[in-house]
């Protein structure tokens, strides 16, 4: 074979290796962009406008030399680096939009499980050995309804219900031997053992059926001022579960002013419950118990607002972010040592990792005023947080802080609002100021508990004149005061 032989297929090889290499360059930069514009990704002072631009032209330079069969080795070598970073660059974006989904993944329900249980020590095993149940109908008729019409449509069983006022009704008659099982709805149990604490020792459950209920969608921002409701848990298990609401926080964000309030309303404020709560009085906590709507609602009607998104926060694993962002630093106004850790704080300003941090949220009994005190606490490391989290140096770290919040964050706000906030950032740059606030009351032990009617709870009574000033905060926010 002669040399031009060899040569006109080596051009050849390089020409079809060209066009393939230019197919795949195409594919992932329509890709790449299809997600820039799908999740408005560097929506900001036209940077995505840019960049396709600058795609486009680099593919109109490949296309021009492919179809000239010119620079045929440049031209390979050019499109094997496009097609490198167009790849690094579609596996960031997919990686951030996957997480973002994530978040959103459970957002739409809340998992609860209904249980039947008898003693320990009980010779029952199976629900064929029952025919009645004690349950409190008045208080979880829907869910105990389910779980009977579920019984019946599986076991072919039919059961009547023993009425009883509460969950922790029902437990002291089984454990009196006044009944020989009872109904227990999981999001209660963390009721029964705060009376109790060894109760899961001294029964079984026979029956478990988990169930999901619907959360309502989003209501969604029409323009740069919004409120999110944060729920802070701390709970073992899927952050969809259903369960008691320690932190109750309303962000308040405005955009244009770069102002953000934090009102905290204390977990034992005495409120009217919405949704499960039959609108019936009770502390502020156990609306949780219901799902995160019932929370959502309860605090709209106490503070005359909507709430646009909700974020749930699993406190143990959420204080790890921290650490991802080098610790925080808040100034602590009281001594205090923490049970969790035997951490000392001194009064002053304090340097948390996120263990230190989880002793700092979590402790109450050493502060003057208990839970308010804690509720403060809590103010302070968000503040802390949300002012590293708007810094240009966590913007470039922004991929590992997304990673790390992925387990033990549940939000229902959607992952293009998710970027508008970056892209605004990005935008605008400069810290959010961050103020807070907390809603004042009266403690009192005589007030009674829809969800514990048999028990003296502590509850908190709100001070009007408390939560009036809080409306008006909020509302100053939002009108840009």
């Amino acid at each position: 074979m002669s040399k031009r032989s060899k040569l006109s297929k080596s051009g050849k090889v390089q020409q079809s290796f060209n066009i393939g290499f230019f197919v795949i360059y195409v594919v992932l930069a329509c890709f790449l962009l299809f997600l820039v514009y799908r999740y408005h990704i560097l929506a900001v002072s036209n940077l995505n406008i840019i960049l396709t631009a600058v795609i486009v032209l680099i593919a109109l330079v490949f296309l021009t030399l492919i179809i000239k069969k010119k620079a045929k080795i440049f031209t390979m070598i050019s499109l094997i680096i496009s097609i490198a970073l167009s790849l690094a660059a579609l596996v960031g974006v997919q990686q951030f939009v996957s997480l973002a989904n994530q978040f959103n993944a459970s957002s739409n329900y809340s998992s609860y499980s209904m249980s039947i249980a008898v003693l320990a020590d009980s010779e029952i095993d199976d629900i064929s050995q029952l025919t009645s149940l004690a349950a409190p109908m008045a208080t979880d008729g829907e869910n105990i309804h389910k779980l009977i019409d579920d019984i019946k449509a599986s076991h072919s069983k039919e059961l009547t219900i023993e009425e009883v006022s509460s969950y922790q009704a029902a437990y002291k008659s089984l454990l009196a031997g006044q009944t020989k099982a009872i109904v227990l709805n999981g999001a209660f149990e963390n009721l029964i053992e705060q009376e109790d604490p060894n109760y899961a020792k001294k029964i079984k459950k026979i029956y478990t059926k988990d169930l999901t209920k619907t959360v309502e969608a989003p209501k969604v921002a029409t323009n740069n001022t919004f409120n999110v409701y944060i729920s802070g848990i701390d709970t073992y298990g899927p952050i969809s579960s259903v369960s008691r609401s320690d932190v109750n926080i309303i962000m308040t964000v405005n955009q244009d002013t770069k102002k953000i309030l934090l009102t905290t309303t204390p977990r034992d404020a005495y409120v009217s419950i919405a949704d499960g709560g039959n609108n019936q009085k009770d502390k502020l906590t156990h609306a949780g118990i219901y799902g995160v709507d019932a929370s959502i609602h309860t605090l709209e009607n106490l503070y005359d607002i909507e709430l646009n998104y909700y974020a749930r926060l699993n406190f143990t694993s959420f204080l790890k972010l921290i650490d991802l962002l080098g610790g925080v630093d808040v100034y602590n106004d009281q001594e205090f040592t923490s049970r969790h850790g035997n951490y000392h704080f001194p009064v002053g300003n304090v340097h948390l990792d996120s263990e230190q941090a989880l002793g700092f949220v979590r402790e109450r009994y050493s502060l003057a005023n208990g839970d308010g005190d804690r509720g403060r606490n809590h103010q302070k490391v968000i503040a802390a947080i949300i002012q590293k989290l708007t810094s240009a140096e966590a913007l470039k770290n922004y991929d590992a802080i997304i990673q790390g919040l992925q387990s033990s964050v549940q939000t229902n706000m959607p992952p293009e609002t998710m970027v508008g906030l970056v892209n605004s950032q990005l935008a605008n740059g400069g810290k959010y100021t961050v103020t807070t606030q907390d809603l004042k009351g009266t403690g009192r032990m005589d007030l009674p508990s829809y969800a514990m009617p048999d028990s003296a709870l502590y509850m908190l009574e709100v001070d009007q004149n408390s939560l009036e000033a809080s409306k008006t905060a909020i509302k100053d926010i939002m009108e840009g005061k």
